[in-house]
């Protein structure tokens, strides 16, 4: 695939369906393609839960939504002050992406204000990018985004525009697509993944990663379902290890020259077999996730270092 040719859909269910006995001559032929575009860097990216729970959506997967009973800590949109000073935490921990993520169907006003302001003094201060996730965009929004200094903004389809209706019913998968066009026509670099694992097919898995080739999107954060307590989908449990390394591989070959980070649900799925995720992918989230804990930093640190791989610092 280093010629830019993708698989065909049938050498994409081939790869998910391949043995294990398969597995790390896959993996050493995704590696190819990491290598060719992005050597052995690996790209830290920290998040912040800036506006956690009381979201009118129902997104069955997430345990901020309003069908879920999950016990998680809610609270309204944070300080602009709080937000910086995160920032400044992330770039100590050696992050070169600090993500801004917010629940809701989309920003409301103060939202927007808190974000922007928050935005506009951590690009005063810090070498680092800036990534925004807060639901819904209008043009407006998106506009007053990329004004701020917010570098690139995350809208995740979450799964295949098949599979979509089953997860949530209280937006589309073309409300999505919208939010990525108008993030697109602002002049913001563009995000967006799936969550593995909702009980999608090998087909549907297929689908979302072409659809995120086709929309040419930056950044494909890579979930694996964390099923939670109190979620519609807390008693799913479909992946293990070697399913997400071929997941991991066939977004490297969908998409060669795009960053694959491996994010929610990798502690979890991938456990012991964490490192090889480094060959396919180019990028990690660092520290907690939104309402799930990941691994220690150090972990994360002596896990590149074993590798052989050096961290991405400056992004600017």
């Amino acid at each position: 695939m280093l010629d830019g040719r993708v698989p065909t859909d049938a050498e994409a269910l081939e790869i998910l369906r391949s043995d294990d006995g398969g597995l790390l001559g896959l993996l050493h032929a995704a590696f190819r393609i990491r290598r060719a575009y992005f050597g052995v860097r690996v790209k830290l990216n920290m998040l912040v839960n800036a506006k956690s729970g009381l979201c009118p959506e129902d997104c069955g997967y997430c345990s901020q939504s309003r069908v879920s009973s999950a016990p998680i800590a809610k609270y309204r949109m944070l300080s602009a002050e709080v937000l910086v000073a995160g920032a400044h935490e992330a770039w100590a921990r050696r992050a070169a992406t600090y993500c801004i993520v917010a629940s809701g169907r989309g920003p409301s006003a103060r939202d927007l204000d808190e974000v922007t302001s928050a935005v506009r003094q951590i690009k005063s201060e810090l070498p680092m990018k800036v990534c925004a996730c807060l639901g819904l965009l209008t043009d407006d929004d998106a506009a007053r985004l990329k004004e701020a200094g917010v570098d690139r903004y995350n809208h995740n389809l979450n799964t295949s525009s098949g599979h979509h209706a089953n997860i949530v019913s209280t937006h589309t998968y073309e409300d999505r697509v919208r939010t990525l066009g108008a993030v697109k026509a602002a002049g913001i670099s563009p995000c967006s993944g799936f969550i593995a694992g909702m009980g999608e097919s090998d087909e549907q898995i297929v689908d979302v990663a072409r659809a995120l080739a086709a929309l040419d999107v930056d950044s494909i954060p890579v979930n694996f379902l964390t099923p939670i307590p109190g979620t519609p989908l807390e008693n799913l449990d479909h992946l293990d290890p070697r399913r997400c390394l071929r997941i991991l591989s066939l977004l490297r070959f969908m998409c060669p020259s795009k960053e694959i980070r491996v994010a929610g649900g990798r502690e979890v799925h991938l456990r012991s077999l964490q490192p090889l995720a480094m060959y396919p992918a180019n990028a990690i989230f660092i520290g907690d996730y939104l309402t799930t804990t990941g691994q220690a930093a150090e972990e994360d640190y002596r896990m590149i270092e074993d590798l052989g791989f050096e961290i991405e610092r400056c992004a600017l």
